[in-house]
Order: structure tokens, then C-alpha cells, then sequence
């Protein structure tokens, strides 16, 4: 893509350490834009993150960075002052992008009692000890052959269960804290004429995945949010839509229980063959961030290769 973005203009990327996040700052960091990243990451973490914000700056862009509390008024507050001091009343937000990875990874009610009835009707056909079996098929599941998830041992999960404030807290981390955000650039008059609002969601958001009601919750409350950013905010500019990715090996999605199923699944049946990576949401970001994207507002876009419509495992 050839287009470069003006000079002066930023992208705020809210959980930009890693993932989706921090290729993406990368991505529009290469075409010019200013980036800022609001992160919240153990010091002993920063040894590897820090090469990756080299990269941004090596780019020859101006880089903010905030290890700090996203989701907290206060800090927000003052990150935006901040910035604002950094603009100098010259620089405009071009790109705000939530990817924010914060919430409660839990089972609503414990699992019920469940056998693996193909993996013992093998073991009786081949004649050997379902225990060999299943050690000789959880070997190859874990080496990455994922035609084996049908007959690996299931994930097992913690012994804690979803309630009521960790739905609320996972709801206003991964899903409405992007509206605060978004308003008080807005108030603030920080936005670019021709700012755009990106919001992350999943397959999730319809499929009922164990241990995800309450990051689903949240990705359904962040389309919402997206919908009306892009109703009640377009007339000032500002267009908001949300990226679907397909399944992609993430941090975020190694905390989620039983993702080596999740990854096995997506594979087999994704017509290309393999996961999505970071790599390909950072570009249709930077794409739909283009003036020529200007016209798409509200939508919920798709980035997995056809995983999502496609029925096929083989």
C-alpha cells in the first residue's frame, strides 16, 4: 500500500504491547502516522517488548508510550494531556484502536462428566490399552498435527466460576471502556476531521466457546458501542467499525482455556489452510484508516480467510 498519512496526525492503539495491538502500531507507524500506545505489562516483560517498540521507532515516527492503567478516568485523564502537550495544538488523532485484553476467562458452572467414546472404540479396534493411545495421539496434538483434537485428552479447567463482577469487569475492559475513550478525544477536539474508531471481536461474539461468556459479553457490548460511535459521532468526522479476526495464536488467546482446540479447528477448516496473524488485521487496519476507506462506517469486518463461512474440516 503506497499511502503515507499525514505527518502531524497520530493513532492511539490502547493495548499495544503485543498482538494485534502492537502490530498494528508497527503497520501505521511504516505509512507516517504517530503512535502512541497505552500498554499495562509486568517490568519483567519489557525486555522483550521493548525491541518491538524499537522497530516503531526505527521507522522514523514519533513514538508515546504509557505502561498505565487504561481502563482507570484518572489515568486516562492525564495520558491525554499528555498527548495533548505533544501535539502542541498542530497534530490531530487519526486512528483509535482498542485491543485491550483484559477479562475473566472462567466456566459459568462446572463441566459435566464427559468420555472420549471414538478414542476407546479405537483402542478396542487396534487392541491396545486406551492409555497408549491416547498418550500416542496427545503427543502428535501438541507437536501441531490438529487432525488429532477429535481424540486428544479435552482441556481441563479451573475449578472457579464466572461471577457477576467478573462480568462487569470484563464487559467495561474489553467492550465499553472504547466508548470513554472515544468521547473524550472527541471533547477534547484531539480527532482528525477524518478519524476513524477500531474496535477487535471474535467468532466468539456468536459461537458459545467454554470459559468465553464473559469476554463474549464484552465483544457483543463493544459491536454495540461501534454502532453508535458511527451513528451518533459520524457527523463529526469520525467512522468506527470492528475487525473480526479469525483465529490467531495471540497472548490473549494462549490465557483462553483449551486454544490449542481452538487453533486445531480453525486450521482444518479455514480454506487457506492456516491461523490469521496479526500481521493480516494490522493491514486491513491500515487499510480502512486510508482516505479512499472513508466511506465505510459501522461495519463489522471479517479478516480469517473465509474461516468464519466455511463449513468444510478437510
Amino acid at each position: 500500500m503506497a499511502t503515507e498519512f499525514p505527518r502531524d496526525q497520530w493513532a492511539v492503539i490502547l493495548g499495544g504491547s503485543s498482538g494485534f495491538g502492537l502490530a498494528t502500531a508497527q503497520q501505521l507507524a511504516a505509512h507516517g502516522l504517530k503512535i502512541c500506545i497505552v500498554h499495562r505489562d509486568r517490568r519483567g516483560a519489557m525486555a522483550d517488548i521493548e525491541p518491538e517498540f524499537e522497530k516503531i521507532r526505527k521507522s522514523g515516527v514519533e513514538l508515546r508510550t504509557f505502561n498505565a492503567d487504561a481502563l482507570a478516568a484518572d489515568v486516562r485523564a492525564e495520558i491525554l494531556d499528555e498527548l495533548s502537550k505533544e501535539m502542541r495544538g498542530e497534530g490531530k488523532v487519526r486512528v483509535l484502536m482498542h485491543s485491550i485484553a483484559f477479562g475473566n476467562l472462567k466456566l459459568i458452572a462446572p463441566e459435566h462428566p464427559a468420555n472420549n467414546d471414538a478414542r476407546a472404540a479405537l483402542a478396542v479396534k487396534l487392541g491396545i490399552p486406551e492409555e497408549d493411545l491416547a498418550g500416542a495421539v496427545d503427543e502428535l496434538f501438541d507437536e501441531g498435527v490438529a487432525a488429532m483434537s477429535g481424540l486428544a485428552t479435552a482441556p481441563k479447567y479451573a475449578e472457579s466460576y464466572m461471577e457477576e463482577e467478573d462480568v462487569a469487569r470484563t464487559i467495561h475492559a474489553m467492550g465499553t471502556s472504547m466508548l470513554s475513550w472515544t468521547q473524550d478525544l472527541r471533547a477534547r477536539g484531539l480527532f482528525a476531521a477524518d478519524a476513524r474508531v477500531f474496535g477487535l471481536t471474535s467468532e466468539g461474539n456468536t459461537v458459545a466457546w467454554k470459559g468465553y461468556a464473559g469476554v463474549a459479553a464484552a465483544k457483543v457490548a463493544l459491536e454495540s458501542v461501534s454502532r453508535s460511535i458511527a451513528t451518533e459521532l459520524g457527523p463529526f468526522g469520525i467512522r468506527s467499525n470492528i475487525i473480526q479476526a479469525g483465529v490467531t495464536d495471540t497472548p490473549a488467546l494462549r490465557m483462553i482455556p483449551g486454544n490449542a482446540f481452538l487453533k486445531a479447528q480453525a486450521v482444518t477448516r479455514n480454506p487457506m489452510g492456516r491461523l490469521t496473524t496479526p500481521k493480516d488485521v494490522a493491514s486491513v487496519i491500515c487499510l480502512l484508516s486510508t482516505d479512499e476507506a472513508g466511506w465505510i462506517n459501522g461495519e463489522l469486518i471479517r479478516v480469517d480467510g473465509g474461516e468464519h463461512i466455511s463449513g468444510a474440516t478437510r
